[in-house]
C-alpha cells in the first residue's frame, strides 16, 4: 500500500512550479510527515532551479486555510518526547524555513485564509505574499506555552523587531490589511480575485531574466547579511559586471533596444504541468 501523501508538486512547461499542502481536512496543519515532504520537495525544485530547468515557485494549499500551524495529533505525541526528540522535530522544521527562504528562484506565497503559527514563517520566506482579505495571520505559540523560535528570523525580518515584540508576546490575530501594513504580506486582494493576482505576479515573474532573478536574489541576501562592508561592495561590482557580459545580460540589453521580447520570455500561456 502506497503512503498517503500531504503535499503535492507540479511543474508547467513554461518551469513554474507549484508546491501544495494537501490536508484540508485538518486546515493543512504541520505534522513531521509534511514537513519531510515539503523538505524534499523543495530540495527537488532547488536544484531544478540551479540547472535553469524551474523558473519560480508558488506555494499555496487546498481548502479554506493556507494552514492552522502544528497538527493536534503531532503535538500530542511530543507531549511523549524527550529533549532530543524535540530537537531533531525543531531541526527539520528549521530546514524547512531555511530550503524555502534560500530558494535559488524566486517564490511566490498565495494565502487564502488562516495562517497559524508556522505557517506565518512559511509566507515570511517567500519573496512575495499575495493574500485574500479573508487572511488571517497569527503566532499563536505563546497561547500553549511554547515559543515562535524556529520561525522568528524570518518573520521578524518581515515585520520589523518592534511589531515582532507585540504579535510574538501577544498572539493577537493580524488581518489581511494588519498583514500587509506591517509587510508581511505584499499585496491584499478580493477572495475571488486571488487566483488571477497570483497569476499576474507569476506572468510579472516569467517576463525577468532567469539568471537575472537568480544572481538578484543571491545578491539581496548577501546584502542583508554586511550591507556596507568593503566585501560586499566589490562583490556588486562583480555580480554587475558579470551579469553584462552573460548571454542572458546581452540578450536583455539587445532586446530591450531592438524593441523585442527577449529570449527568455514566454510567448503563450501555455501551463502543461508534470507532477512530482
Amino acid at each position: 500500500m502506497s503512503q498517503t501523501t500531504f503535499s503535492t508538486l507540479a511543474i508547467d512547461d513554461r518551469g513554474v512550479a507549484r508546491l501544495t499542502l494537501d490536508r484540508p481536512e485538518v486546515h493543512n496543519a504541520f505534522d513531521d510527515h509534511l514537513i519531510a515532504e515539503l523538505n524534499d520537495h523543495l530540495h527537488r525544485v532547488g536544484e531544478l532551479a540551479r540547472r535553469g530547468e524551474v523558473r519560480l515557485l508558488v506555494l499555496g494549499s487546498e481548502g479554506k486555510s493556507f494552514s492552522a500551524g502544528a497538527d493536534l495529533h503531532w503535538m500530542k505525541r511530543m507531549l511523549d518526547y524527550d529533549f532530543e526528540d524535540n530537537l531533531a522535530d525543531s531541526r527539520e522544521l528549521s530546514a524547512l524555513m531555511h530550503g524555502l527562504d534560500t530558494l535559488p528562484c524566486p517564490s511566490v506565497c498565495r494565502v487564502q485564509g488562516a495562517t497559524f503559527g508556522g505557517a506565518v514563517g512559511l509566507a515570511a520566506c517567500c519573496d512575495v505574499v499575495i493574500a485574500s482579505e479573508k487572511a488571517r495571520f497569527c503566532l499563536s505559540e505563546v497561547k500553549i506555552g511554547l515559543s515562535p523560535a524556529v520561525i522568528s528570523p524570518y518573520v521578524q525580518r518581515a515585520i520589523g523587531e518592534r511589531q515582532m515584540r507585540r504579535y510574538a508576546l501577544t498572539a493577537e490575530v493580524m488581518d489581511a490589511a494588519t498583514a500587509e501594513t506591517l509587510g508581511l504580506a505584499h499585496r491584499v486582494v478580493a477572495a475571488d480575485d486571488l487566483d488571477a493576482a497570483v497569476e499576474a505576479m507569476v506572468d510579472t515573474l516569467l517576463a525577468t531574466s532567469p539568471q537575472a532573478s537568480r544572481a538578484t536574489k543571491a545578491l539581496l541576501a548577501e546584502v542583508a547579511r554586511e550591507p556596507d562592508s568593503n566585501a560586499t561592495r566589490d562583490h556588486t561590482c562583480r555580480i554587475i559586471s558579470e551579469l553584462r557580459v552573460s548571454h542572458e545580460g546581452q540578450e536583455g540589453l539587445a532586446s530591450f533596444f531592438e524593441k523585442r521580447r527577449p529570449a527568455w520570455a514566454p510567448d503563450s500561456s501555455s501551463t502543461t504541468e508534470r507532477r512530482t
